[in-house]
């Protein structure tokens, strides 16, 4: 190994006196970078309780992007980004080059890490690449916000033979694996608000488990409950001590959020109505036996960001309708997987998975309205997911004639699950309607809270369907994603597509946006200067690094040490 790389791993170099990173001084791309171009700063001081980090690798994410259309409007952004801009970035692996006088019995320098960017603080988001300095910068100070944060240590230690590009690639892949580990409560929220409301259903309504001694909501808010019903429920929140309020106007109840809303009967206009009430991981309960008359507006932003889940039966009880169907994250084995939006990075990571997870789908069919991209998909896949017996198919909604032949045939059987990676609100509406009974319909696009989707409800008690949401990993799914990759069972660096230094992230990020490559951009912020390379490209740029890609076409890690080999200053 050059010596250069062995400097580089160990992190003991003379530190520079300034750094090059890429601010974003407000919404749009034209206020990236000074004039489009990277700036020069003064590498941080770090003081005796905090960490100096060298950014090694930074995977681009779409998510970047939507702050980059949304500036000082996104919701993790608090600041005047035009005094204090945002250093983009969350995807990244990093070594620790300093260490404050205060840690030097727990971090040394050339310790490595990954990040669980979804840092909080008292409450308060403070997530790396967004409120702290991310990835796009050569250096950056990891201080108590990370080191001590509301969930502890936000740093997750790498082994040294790790690879800088799987290592940050992880997180996104954590946020894959996190989207089907989703759990649910299956009763009323213990302690929380509960709202009851009649819409005109008939039944001998009751709740046989989580409103009695054991478990049960703290605060009953009714509004035109059945005569019968009503009374059961009072008498039983007095016997245990449950505040009830009545609510005459739906539209002014007393309280801004509600845990739970059970609506006894099938009204399309009161589920607009109310549904925007629910808290975050609130449930919209509906007890009826009739189809809604039409197709519900629901905010697919919340079901994707706020956990919202809408569940059903046909009653009278309402206990069973929580837990006897628990909703299900999982694909269901030996199911049928349809990929919507398949071809894009955060598409291929959950193809990939679906068809090397053990007991997986039995059929996958991916789509997408882009045509080179389905046809690597299916250049990548398809002759893996045929070793494995999965029927697969890659179709574009743009052939229409093939598209609709193909989903007329899926239409009989319908798909147990739907994983919906475009954040189109007529596509989430569509995809709906193709869900079987007890299909599961994940909204893993990020789609903007306020976004509406016309989806038919009335499945969600008919046919025992659900409509789930995700957004983000946890810590513990970024260790589990982190474990699997350094023991070989999963490889974050298939999804790599492309690579480049950081002067070539500003063109990254409009190649993510734009949707140019069909895996992952990786920038590396302390090599020479280096273009955005698709990984077929290096055959002629550079012949030894391309050597080392598997088949041609995967970044390995022994390309990355080619690479680093060839391009660290």
């Amino acid at each position: 190994m050059k010596d250069t790389l062995v400097r580089y791993k160990r992190g003991d170099e003379p530190l520079p006196i300034t750094q090059w990173l890429l601010p974003l001084y407000g919404k749009g791309f034209e206020n990236l970078g000074r004039d489009g171009q990277l700036i020069q700063v003064p590498v941080p001081e770090y003081g005796p309780d905090e960490l100096l980090a060298r950014h090694d690798a930074v995977g681009l994410c779409f998510s970047d992007t939507k702050v980059i259309r949304y500036g000082e409007d996104h919701p993790r952004i608090y600041r005047d980004m035009k005094a204090d801009p945002v250093i983009l970035g969350h995807e990244v692996s990093m070594t620790i080059v300093g260490v404050g006088e205060n840690l030097k019995d727990q971090y040394h320098v050339g310790d490595r890490y990954i990040i669980q960017a979804d840092i909080h603080l008292g409450g308060v988001s403070m997530a790396y690449g967004y409120e702290i300095q991310g990835g796009l910068s050569q250096y950056n100070v990891i201080d108590q916000r990370v080191l001590n944060g509301d969930h502890g240590n936000y740093l997750i230690p790498v082994q040294p033979d790790t690879g800088y590009a799987e290592s940050a690639l992880t997180e996104p892949w954590a946020c894959v694996i996190a989207a089907y580990q989703l759990e649910y409560r299956t009763g009323l929220k213990a302690g929380g608000f509960t709202w009851i409301i009649g819409a005109g259903g008939d039944q001998p309504y009751t709740i046989s488990a989580g409103f009695d001694e054991e478990s049960h909501p703290d605060h009953l808010l009714l509004s035109d409950a059945p005569a019968g019903f009503g009374d059961w429920l009072r008498t039983r929140a007095t016997a245990l001590g449950v505040e009830v309020t009545k609510v005459d106007d739906i539209a002014a109840p007393p309280v801004e959020l509600v845990d739970d809303i059970v609506l006894l009967g099938a009204d399309a206009d009161l589920i607009e109505a109310v549904s925007p009430r629910l808290a975050n991981f609130g449930i919209l309960a509906i007890v009826a036996d009739e189809p809604l008359p039409r197709k519900v507006e629901v905010d697919v932003g919340r079901v994707h960001y706020n956990r919202w889940v809408c569940i059903g039966g046909t009653g009278p009880d309402i206990a069973r309708i929580y837990s006897n169907v628990p909703v299900r994250s999982t694909l269901k084995p030996r199911g049928r997987a349809w990929f919507v939006g398949a071809g894009g990075p955060m598409g291929r990571m959950h193809v990939r998975r679906a068809i090397q997870v053990a007991d997986g789908p039995s059929t996958i069919v991916c789509t997408d309205i882009s045509g080179p991209r389905l046809d690597d998909l299916h250049a990548t896949f398809a002759a893996e997911a045929k070793a494995k017996s999965i029927e697969f198919a890659c179709l574009n909604p743009l052939d229409k004639e093939e598209y609709a032949s193909a989903m007329a045939a899926a239409e009989k059987e319908g798909f147990d699950d739907i994983i919906v990676l475009a954040p189109v609100p007529a596509v989430i509406s569509e995809a709906a309607t193709h869900l079987a009974r007890q299909g599961v319909m994940n909204v893993f696009a990020g789609v903007p809270r306020g976004t509406m989707a016309s989806i038919d409800l009335s499945d969600a008690y008919l046919k025992d369907a659900r409509v789930i949401g995700h957004s983000a990993s946890t810590i513990d799914d970024l260790r589990l994603m982190l474990r699997q990759t350094e023991t070989g069972t999963l490889s974050p660096d298939q999804s790599v597509a492309a690579v480049g230094s950081l002067s070539a992230a500003r063109g990254g990020l409009q190649a993510v946006k734009e949707t140019t490559f069909p895996g992952k951009i990786v920038i590396y912020p302390n090599i020479k200067e280096f273009p955005l390379t698709a990984l077929p490209d290096l055959k002629d740029k550079l012949p030894s690094v391309y050597a080392k890609l598997k088949d041609g076409q995967v970044w390995t890690v022994e390309a990355e040490q080619e690479w680093l080999r060839q391009l660290l200053e």
